[in-house]
């Protein structure tokens, strides 16, 4: 599981400020990976490649997030999915 703190320290350290709600993203990328679990991906990748997919655009090749640079729909529903869960929390805090 990643934390908020996680997010926050890499944020900071790697772009010098935080902009998001750190714990509501650290809820929703653990949520994410969850879902990925139940719905029985074959290698189902970690909190912090989902945390790089969504801020730095690093591809996540066994789930085919990216095609020739860009997103697949397969990474951007996850995307999509990431950043439903945060707003959800977000708008609850």
């Amino acid at each position: 599981m990643i934390t908020g703190n996680e997010i926050y320290d890499y944020l900071m350290d790697n772009y010098g400020e935080c902009r998001h709600d750190e714990d509501a993203m650290a809820a929703a990328i653990n949520d994410m990976v969850v879902d990925l679990e139940e719905q029985r991906v074959f290698k189902v990748p970690t909190e912090m490649e989902l945390f790089k997919l969504l801020v730095e655009n690093e591809p996540i090749n066994n789930l085919m997030t990216h095609s020739y640079g860009f997103h697949t729909a397969n990474g951007r529903g996850i995307i999509e999915r990431i950043k439903s869960y945060y707003y959800e929390y977000k708008s609850n805090n």
